[in-house]
């Protein structure tokens, strides 16, 4: 099977998918897979260069788009056409989507290939639209009976009405201030003075006009890999022990020394339990398929919310959810596989619904 790696897009995380779209590449079981490089720009534009086929790349190196034909999608389904000649330069017949963050994470891209009738990795539009709003998802969350932080909405033409003594008040300190619809800990700041909050504030609005304010929950960071469509299973506990202030972008994606990855993680197994009892539930709820990264935080005191879910993890060498699943006895190469084959079932399934009224 040709297999699309869709790559790069208008998002703040740019970067990391080129790092996570390399080490899917080059652990694809090419025996089973043939991986085509789709580069989507800064500017949303798609891109095809055939030079990359059949052989290991590092993205990170060399300029992709420099030499690469500008495509576009069009019927039969998975066909590429250039943009300049018109003419069909590839086929496939699923797509691996590794574009992080907006228009690739928050059901953008996932509405483009079903509407194109290409099977997809990841969650479908609704799982992946609802997780990547993290104020709406909490909603849901809560709804569902799943712990989650407290915190406020604040919306960029109304933030005024948020002061910071008011919510300090309310939440305590610190303060977490994020962006409801980024990833990665972009735009994520932590907060102790009022000074930090009005400055915390101007950057998470940078990249989106409606923001969180949660309190800090002080205590452990865990995540827990989910794999699987309608049944679906969960990986064992990993912890995240940063090295720094907080578990930031830098930490995540590109130092090595940022944090340390544990797994399993240093706590009791009945919490364990829970959590991989959970994360299934918060799946559910949000009708997430294919697959998710589920954060929880585990406070001192040991009281546990969950954090976010994530359907569209990192693939980097220093990533949670690939390495959880090799500790469950799953190595990469066949996680990608299964990924693959998630993805093609999901997509015998709905297309078997009817589209015809009697």
């Amino acid at each position: 099977m040709n297999i699309a790696v869709i790559f790069g897009g208008k998002s703040a995380e740019f970067e990391v998918s080129l790092v996570s779209a390399t080490n899917i590449i080059n652990t694809m079981d090419r025996e089973r897979f043939t991986p085509l490089l789709i580069g989507v720009d800064k500017q949303g534009e798609w891109f095809y260069n055939a030079q990359y086929a059949n052989q290991s790349v590092d993205l990170t190196a060399r300029d992709y788009f420099a030499d690469a034909e500008p495509v576009c999608l069009t019927f039969p389904s998975g066909t590429l056409v250039s943009r300049r000649t018109h003419q069909t330069v590839a086929r496939f017949e699923a797509a691996f989507p590794i574009i992080h963050g907006t228009y690739g994470e928050d059901g953008t891209l996932q509405g483009i290939l079903k509407a194109n009738d290409i099977p997809y990795v990841g969650p479908d539009v609704l799982g992946s639209a609802i997780a990547m709003d993290k104020d709406i998802a909490k909603r849901l969350f809560a709804a569902a009976g799943i712990p989650v932080a407290k915190s406020y909405t604040l919306y960029k033409k109304h933030a005024e009405a948020y002061p910071y003594g008011e919510v300090a008040d309310s939440l305590g300190l610190p303060l977490f201030v994020k962006p409801a619809n980024a990833g990665s800990s972009v735009g994520v700041s932590k907060v102790t003075s009022e000074a930090e909050y009005r400055a915390a504030l101007e950057e998470a609005f940078r990249y989106d006009s409606k923001i969180l304010v949660e309190e800090a929950v002080v205590g452990k960071e865990l995540e827990c890999a989910v794999l699987g469509n309608e049944e679906k299973r969960a990986s064992g506990v990993g912890e995240i022990v940063a090295t720094k202030d907080f578990y930031s972008y830098d930490a995540k994606y590109i130092s090595s020394t940022g944090a340390n990855l544990r797994i399993p993680a240093d706590i009791p197994a009945d919490t364990a339990e829970r959590i991989r009892t959970l994360a299934v539930q918060a799946c559910d709820a949000i009708h997430c398929e294919g697959m998710a990264r589920v954060d929880f935080l585990l406070s001192t005191e040991g009281h546990l919310v969950l954090n976010e879910i994530n359907t569209l993890p990192g693939f980097t060498s220093i990533s949670m959810y690939p390495k959880l699943w090799e500790q469950a006895g799953l190595p990469e190469k066949e996680l990608i596989t299964e990924l693959i084959r998630f993805a093609m079932r999901r997509h015998e399934r709905d297309s078997a619904l009817s589209i015809a009224r009697k």
